[in-house]
């Protein structure tokens, strides 16, 4: 039995939240808090195996908690975010400093019961409760590019790069993306695509917060637009991202089609786009994250002559997709994540 405690100012989504995991047999509820303080004063008691951690709560915020929760534990945390810029922004902090994963809350409150928001919930506390160990807080340095960005004009990309590096991953992709993309050279032989799997407004808000960590310049993929040499492209929360080639220049192409296993956008999609791709020699990589997404997509590009690399088990928050896709026999190379980014480098030039 995977015991949980919820902590939420609210009694609403408390009782929203104990219903629809009781709903599984093999999870039960144990307790409730109201703010991080009696959180605190009730773990030592409850022994948790999951905690379910509001992010914006009175007296003590859902980011004081965790970093406490982490000094004096090893607990997986799953964090419940607003869909709200700030929401986004505190959710990716949480993540960076130790969450596991987290579930966005609807605007309506009552949609929290929904029949994706439920599977969602329950699968994540499955998961994470099986973690072995709980990776913890990472010291980024900003240390970001100078105010003048490195522009680099869009020609033929035959002649501006000869690389396309494509990269997917999901459960633990954030803190994955932090340790592999800001040690991409700013004048790398490659443009960079990304799928990582997030509700809207929270991939934003990670290309925002990879961009200021970074020599690449890191944004949001939109539709039409040309891949540039040192630029960094994430696949906007729920759309389909694709490369497409079009006169000699590659371009994003994002869209709406149904989602595939609960998922858009999907690893599969972006890589099976790139396997397709002539003049541009190419790179992927599977990171950290449940399932199997990406491992179809992989095959693809391993068979149309591409280097392969999977995240090594070692530094996986969730052992899903890289497991998946070595299995599969389409990995080239399985690497530590802070030795991927000098492959991808010694494999494309600068």
């Amino acid at each position: 039995m995977i015991k949980v405690l919820i902590v939420d100012d609210s009694a609403l989504i408390r009782t929203i939240i104990k219903d629809i995991i009781e709903e599984d047999n093999e999870i039960k509820v144990i307790g409730i808090a109201r703010n991080g303080k009696e959180a605190l004063e009730k773990i030592p008691k409850l022994n948790p195996d999951v905690i379910t951690l509001d992010v914006e709560m009175p007296i003590m915020d859902g980011i004081t908690t965790l970093k406490e929760i982490n000094k004096r534990y090893s607990i997986p945390v799953i964090m419940l975010s607003s869909l709200t810029t700030k929401g986004a922004e505190m959710t990716l902090k949480a993540l960076e400093i130790g969450a596991v994963d987290f579930i966005p809350k609807p605007k309506n409150v009552f949609d929290i019961g929904s029949n994706s928001v439920r599977k969602d919930l329950i699968e994540k506390i499955k998961v994470v409760s099986k973690l072995k160990s709980i990776k913890k807080d990472i010291e980024f340095t900003e240390t970001k590019k100078t105010k003048n960005k490195t522009i680099v004009t869009a020609k033929s990309y035959g002649k501006e790069y000869e690389s396309i590096v494509a990269i997917g991953t999901s459960t633990g992709g954030p803190r994955a993306l932090q340790q592999l993309i800001p040690k991409i050279p700013p004048n790398i032989n490659a443009t960079i695509v990304i799928v990582q799997h997030m509700p809207p407004g929270f991939t934003k808000s990670l290309a925002n917060r990879l961009d200021t960590l970074s020599e690449v310049n890191v944004k949001e993929g939109e539709d039409g637009e040309i891949l540039k040499r040192g630029y960094c492209y994430i696949a906007p929360g729920d759309f389909h991202m694709t490369v497409v080639e079009t006169n000699r220049e590659l371009k994003i192409k994002l869209d709406k089609n149904p989602p595939v296993s609960g998922l858009r956008p999907t690893v599969d999609a972006l890589m099976e786009s790139v396997s397709r791709l002539i003049h541009v020699k190419k790179i992927a990589a599977i990171l950290t994250g449940m399932g199997s997404d990406g491992t179809i997509g992989i095959n693809e590009i391993k068979k149309n002559n591409g280097f392969t690399i999977a995240e090594d088990e070692s530094t996986c928050v969730v052992y899903g997709m890289p497991k998946s896709a070595i299995k599969s026999g389409a990995i080239d190379v399985v690497l530590p994540i802070d030795k991927i980014a000098d492959e991808i480098i010694n494999r494309v030039g600068g």
